[in-house]
């Protein structure tokens, strides 16, 4: 796996904010929001893009647009839909698709329960959003999927991580801190709790 850990203070600061057990949905939700969007602007270092040239007002300039086919987004349902807003504000081009899964809370290992992917994903860079990177088995089943249908680059987006374990699929990662370890039922600690909850209560 690779992991990126994003070194910022702001970074820091939001995530500090979402660790903290006092804070409240609403401002879990924004700042959520928020430092998606700082993540994003490094997972998408490398998206493709093609050379052209435009005309100002005094002249011609070289520059870049966004190449085709766009990206495609997917939230990994229900915490990731919490940061599909801060992704798609540097992304608004981005198509957007959805994974549902579920971990079974003994064996730790995810199910899918709905999957809303494109068939053919050639050529494509596409972004994975789920809050918190535990076990690696959710991504892991997500990333398999996409390649599976021909995507070009995958990568996960990330609140936060625990300390990798290498896996049969390459994984690359952006996260605002790799925390210490997983406890028994499979959560990062210290981590933030579980994030579905924290952004849209429990159910």
């Amino acid at each position: 796996m690779q992991t990126l850990v994003v070194d910022h203070p702001l970074v820091t600061h939001k995530l500090t904010v979402l660790r903290d057990e006092s804070t409240q949905a609403p401002t879990f939700r924004r700042l959520t929001d928020e430092l998606v969007t700082l993540l994003a602007y490094e997972a998408t270092r490398e998206v493709p893009v093609r050379p052209v040239t435009v005309r100002t007002p005094v002249g011609e300039a070289e520059g870049v647009k966004m190449a085709r086919p766009v990206p495609l987004v997917v939230p990994v349902l229900r915490a990731g839909i919490g940061m599909l807003d801060g992704m798609t504000r540097l992304l608004p081009t981005a198509e957007v698709g959805f994974v549902g899964l579920s971990r079974d809370e003994e064996s730790l290992v995810a199910s899918t329960y709905a999957n809303r992917l494109p068939a053919d994903l050639s050529g494509r860079a596409v972004f994975v959003l789920d809050p918190m990177l535990a076990t690696g088995g959710t991504l892991e089943t997500v990333f398999g999927m996409l390649i599976s249908r021909g995507a070009a680059a995958v990568t996960g987006v990330s609140l936060l991580a625990a300390p990798p374990s290498n896996g049969p699929i390459p994984v690359r990662v952006v996260t605002a801190a790799l925390d210490e370890r997983l406890n028994d039922r499979g959560f990062i600690v210290p981590g933030l709790g579980d994030a579905g909850d924290r952004l849209f209560g429990e159910i």
